[in-house]
């Protein structure tokens, strides 16, 4: 069920804090503006109206079934897929949530898991993808911003295909993930590994790595070539960043 509304705080947020009932459907809100959109660590999701598609969807996995790993990068195949069927070529994906083009980034997901309480886990699964940006639309902190219009050099498609495009491929992915987990994705998300093989660093509150990026392993954890031996990253409160001299 698709819930199209003119504006609200957060989809994510909405579907966090009025989570339907289990009724054997895919629910799904989509805002045409975010009062307070969220991003990863805490930062706001920015949209303009009609320039815009922001999502949110409700899964729900099996009763018993350990934390998902992995998820916001399956979910970021899902997307990538969707933009190279609408045509967009040079897509590229940024560990943990980041779809970029070029370099760019175009899109960006955040994952929430919503505690059990006596009913089926699930996670909330938010994306944003930019449209059609206004010449004016700026994007603090973010230093390279592009937008469907400009990857396919072309008006858009309609923002009810790109959703559709992106849902279908997310439920097609989300079983394969829910039947054998995301080492049966590891494969496509690596192809699109923005910095497969490149010195990156690695920033969080309290320290900083820097290495080489080798990709994923089956849990969605990054790998981190360093002079003291492979290091595994969890997804949590980090920062990717490639270092001075590393090409996209």
């Amino acid at each position: 069920m698709i819930d199209w509304c003119a504006e609200c705080a957060s989809t994510n947020s909405v579907l966090m804090e009025t989570t339907p009932a289990d009724d054997g459907r895919v629910h799904v809100i989509v805002a045409e503006r975010q009062t307070a959109g969220r991003g990863r660590r805490g930062r706001q999701w920015l949209s303009w109206d009609g320039a815009s598609l922001t999502f949110s969807t409700l899964w729900r996995f099996a009763p018993g079934a350990p934390v998902p790993a992995g998820l916001s990068l399956v979910a970021g195949v899902a997307v990538a897929r969707a933009l190279e069927q609408l045509g967009v070529q040079g897509v590229q994906l940024k560990w943990p949530n980041d779809v970029l083009v070029h370099g760019n980034k175009l899109a960006g997901i955040l994952v929430e898991l919503l505690p059990g309480r006596g009913r089926t886990p699930a996670a909330v699964i938010g994306i944003g993808i930019n449209v059609d940006l206004p010449a004016h639309a700026e994007v603090p902190d973010q230093a390279g911003v592009t937008d469907l219009a400009c990857a396919l050099q072309a008006p858009p498609p309609a923002r009810s295909l790109v959703l559709a495009s992106v849902l279908v491929e997310l439920q097609r992915l989300l079983e394969t993930y829910a039947a054998a987990g995301f080492a049966a994705l590891r494969g496509a998300w690596q192809q699109r590994n923005a910095f497969a093989d490149l010195p990156v660093r690695i920033c969080s509150d309290t320290d900083t790595l820097e290495g080489i990026c080798s990709g994923v392993d089956d849990d969605g954890a990054l790998l981190l070539r360093t002079e003291a031996g492979t290091r595994r990253v969890l997804v949590g409160d980090v920062s990717l960043r490639p270092l001075p001299g590393a090409k996209v």
